[in-house]
């Protein structure tokens, strides 16, 4: 064949052809009796070469896709957790989930708690757990209204919210009006069996008012400037703990201070700003201390295993046999020893060791657990938002719940100075547990203006999906089908 005849059939696409002497010589011998049909095929694939067989790919995965994550079951429930965590409604239910539990576990374990407290007072047995009961009803009142709210009409309540604690707090502290309880004059007598704790309000009041007022500074940049962060939240904050200092009550005065340094941190202060404040108030707070034999005998209890010579630490080491005795499930509902008159204020500062001796370890570890939701995602919030009221607010709500969390466990462990403070939402106390849970229902409502959480709330409205779906349906001529 002559070369362009050759070439033009490759450019053509046809193959050349073998000569058939090489065909046959490289063709293997054919069985006896083999049929024609084959002959042509073997030569053709013994001349072309020997084809490589396909290479085998897992059934259920294209050419491309990425390789499954390694590590099994265990690594693809980290991934679904992982996304549910992230899912826009998870701080909404974790606040307001464990909210709820935190409160109803606490009636439980307050009606237990107190009824022993309750006959030595000649009371029935459910006297403290009904008073706590309707608390906590008109708690909820609260809390869901606090969540419906919307945040300019939280910004709008800080101000008559702060000067009505002030002038309560004030109040307070004239003769004839005020109550002292436990040697702190820090009550109002409401008539018959109800008080009230003007000093808990002033908590609300102070995160409310101090979150406003850091927020509309930085809407005009003047929180760079030292005077406008510390004028006049710090001064307004000084006045607080002074009227609350006058009646004795330090750890009420703590959680005070523990908000104005949230605020302060959440507003951007330089580091020798804060530290300056703080060394202040430590300065106050070690002079409060040393002048005071009560305070001292308190500081003294840190670690104690024994009740002293003068019972002085009889109830720190209480707290710890409670705890002790509860062992891995508790002795049961109800079944508690040291609130038999061997426990101070078992319903009160030092439920979590009844607590500890009657539901056990299980018990304690699920309180912190939900006590742990809590805190992550009022964080979560403060962190994810663009509204610098709604990020203050929740840093301060968050500060003053946990620190106040901290503090008592703290004390009821023995780690800690006997405070006098109550475990928030768990423990007796009207006057604590209403504006904490009005607290909570602020960070339901925060919760609930971040822009994809909105979207996710709306979509699960009655009626909303179905008319989506409506919409997305094109309208058909009459009469087809």
């Amino acid at each position: 064949m002559p070369a362009e005849e050759s070439s033009a059939a490759v450019a053509r696409g046809n193959r050349p052809r073998v000569p058939a002497a090489i065909s046959r010589a490289l063709a293997p011998p054919l069985p006896a009796g083999a049929g024609a049909p084959l002959g042509p095929l073997l030569r053709v694939r013994s001349a072309t070469g020997p084809r490589r067989p396909a290479a085998s790919r897992p059934k259920g995965r294209t050419a491309g896709s990425p390789r499954a994550p390694r590590g099994g079951a265990a690594r693809r429930l980290y991934e679904r957790a992982r996304r549910a965590w992230d899912r826009p409604l998870t701080a909404y239910y974790l606040i307001l989930g464990a909210g709820l539990l935190i409160t109803v576990l606490g009636l439980v374990m307050v009606y237990s708690a107190s009824m022993i407290k309750a006959l030595e007072l000649n009371k029935p047995g459910g006297y403290f757990f009904r008073k706590q009961f309707l608390a906590a009803v008109i708690g909820a009142v609260l809390m869901a209204v606090a969540a419906r709210m919307p945040v300019k009409l939280h910004r709008a309540l800080s101000y008559p919210l702060l000067l009505g604690a002030v002038f309560l707090m004030a109040l307070v502290q004239v003769p004839g009006i005020g109550m002292s309880i436990n040697g702190n004059q820090n009550w109002l007598s409401l008539g018959g069996p109800f008080q009230l704790q003007p000093s808990e309000f002033g908590k609300l009041a102070l995160v409310l008012w101090g979150a406003d007022l850091l927020a509309r500074k930085q809407d005009k940049q003047l929180l760079t400037q030292w005077k406008h962060m510390l004028v006049p939240l710090v001064p307004v904050a000084f006045l607080l703990l002074g009227l609350i200092m006058l009646g004795g009550d330090m750890g009420t005065a703590i959680i005070l201070t523990a908000i104005l340094f949230g605020l302060l941190w959440l507003a951007g202060a330089p580091t020798r700003l804060f530290g300056g404040v703080l060394a202040f108030a430590t300065v106050i707070a070690f002079v409060l201390i040393k002048t005071s034999p009560n305070r001292m005998s308190r500081l003294a209890c840190v670690g104690a295993t024994d009740p002293g010579p003068d019972d002085s630490c009889w109830q720190a080491v209480h707290g710890i046999y409670a705890l002790a005795s509860g062992g891995w499930f508790g002795s049961g509902l109800g079944a508690s020893v040291e609130k038999w008159g061997q426990l101070p204020e078992p319903h009160t500062d030092f439920i979590f060791a009844i607590t500890g001796e009657e539901l056990g370890l299980a018990g304690t570890l699920s309180v912190l657990a939900l006590f742990a939701a809590l805190g992550y995602a009022s964080i979560r919030v403060a962190g994810r938002t663009e509204d610098p009221f709604v990020r203050y607010a929740a840093g301060g709500v968050t500060t003053w719940i946990m620190v106040q969390f901290v503090i008592n466990i703290g004390a009821v462990l023995g780690l800690l100075p006997i405070a006098g403070v109550p475990l928030p939402l768990f423990s007796y106390g009207g006057s604590a547990l209403l504006p904490t849970m009005f607290a909570v229902g602020l960070l339901i409502a925060f919760a609930q203006e971040e822009p994809a959480a909105k979207a996710a709330l709306a979509m699960r409205r009655p009626g909303v999906r179905w008319k989506t779906m409506r919409r997305r349906v094109k309208k058909r001529p009459s009469g087809e089908r």
